[in-house]
C-alpha cells in the first residue's frame, strides 16, 4: 500500500500514523525497532538539514535497507521541503512522500507552489503534504491564530493536496508553556476537508491530547525534537565520566531509549 493510500485509509477510519524524524543510523534503528516492538507501521522523516548531513541517496538507501532487514512497514518522507530541486531529488531517490512548506508565503503563493509540487509528484505516485497556518518553528513566537476551516477548505479545493499540516495551537520543538490545543477548530476543519490532517509539533504533548486529536481527525502525527533529545540525553549520561571509546558499546543503550520512546508513542496513537 502506498503512503497516499494508507493516509486516505486513516482519514476514513479515524486512525493515524506516527511520522518520526531520524538523523543518523542510530536514531533510524531506534525508530524502526520501536515500530517493530509495537507491531505498527511508521513514517520515517528527513528534514533538509538531515539530508545535507547524510546525503539524499545514502539516507534513502540506509532507510530502505533497514526496513527490509527488520521487516517493518515504513515509508520515507521529506519533512518541510522548501525548494523544488530538493523535492525532485527526493522523488528520484525513491521517497514515498514529500512536504512543501510555503506556509510563510501568502495564501495564493502557497497554493501556487503546492500545485507545482503536486504536478511534480504525480508521475511518482507520491504523497504530497503542505502546511497552512502559522505553526511556530524553533525560536519563533508560539502563540498564534489557528488555521481557519474556510481557508483549509479553499486550499484543498485549489490544490487537491493529499495531506495538510494545520495550526491548532501546536508548535515545533518543546513548549515553553503547556499548549492550549484548539480541538474545536480541528473538528471544524475535519468537517469541511477530505485530505489527511497532520499534527506537527507533538514533542511534549500529553498522551491523552494526542489520542484525542486522532479521535477528532488527525491522521499523521509528527515527532522530531523528542526523538533527538531522548537519544542525546541518554548518550550524554552514558559518556559522563566514562573513558570508553568504543562507540559500539555506547550507542546501543541510546538506540534502546529511542526504541522505547517510539513504541510508547505508537501504543498511545493506536489505542
Amino acid at each position: 500500500m502506498t503512503l497516499k493510500e494508507k493516509l486516505a485509509s486513516c482519514s476514513a477510519t479515524g486512525t493515524a500514523l506516527l511520522a518520526a524524524n531520524f538523523y543518523n543510523f542510530e536514531t533510524l534503528k531506534g525508530l524502526l525497532l520501536g515500530a517493530k516492538e509495537a507491531g505498527s507501521p511508521l513514517i520515517l522523516q528527513l528534514s533538509e538539514s538531515s539530508l545535507q548531513y547524510l546525503g539524499i541517496h545514502t539516507a534513502a538507501d540506509m532507510a530502505h535497507s533497514l526496513m527490509k532487514e527488520l521487516d517493518v512497514t515504513a515509508w520515507l518522507h521529506l519533512d518541510h521541503g522548501s525548494n523544488l530541486h530538493t523535492i525532485r531529488e527526493c522523488l528520484d531517490a525513491g521517497f514515498d512522500s514529500v512536504m512543501i512548506d510555503a506556509s510563510e508565503s501568502s495564501f495564493n503563493e502557497n497554493v501556487r507552489i503546492t500545485n507545482e509540487v503536486m504536478k511534480m509528484a504525480a508521475p511518482y505516485g507520491a504523497n504530497v503534504e503542505a502546511e497552512l497556518g502559522y505553526i511556530a518553528k524553533l525560536g519563533q513566537q508560539q502563540q498564534a491564530e489557528p488555521t481557519s476551516a474556510a481557508d483549509a477548505r479553499l486550499f484543498e479545493e485549489a490544490t487537491g493536496v493529499h495531506a495538510l499540516a494545520i495550526a491548532i495551537g501546536n508548535a515545533h520543538g518543546f513548549y515553553k508553556d503547556p499548549p492550549q490545543l484548539r480541538l474545536d477548530r480541528l473538528s471544524e476543519i475535519r468537517a469541511v476537508t477530505r485530505c489527511a490532517l497532520v499534527f506537527h509539533g507533538s514533542s511534549g504533548i500529553p498522551d491523552q491530547s494526542l489520542h484525542q486529536a486522532v479521535r477528532m481527525g488527525i491522521s499523521k502525527i509528527n515527532l522530531a525534537t523528542e526523538t533527538k533529545n531522548t537519544f542525546m540525553k541518554k548518550l550524554q549520561s552514558l559518556l559522563a565520566g566514562n573513558n570508553e571509546i568504543d562507540l559500539r558499546k555506547i550507542f546501543p543503550e541510546a538506540i534502546l531509549e529511542v526504541q522505547h520512546l517510539i513504541s510508547g508513542k505508537l501504543k498511545v496513537i493506536n489505542l
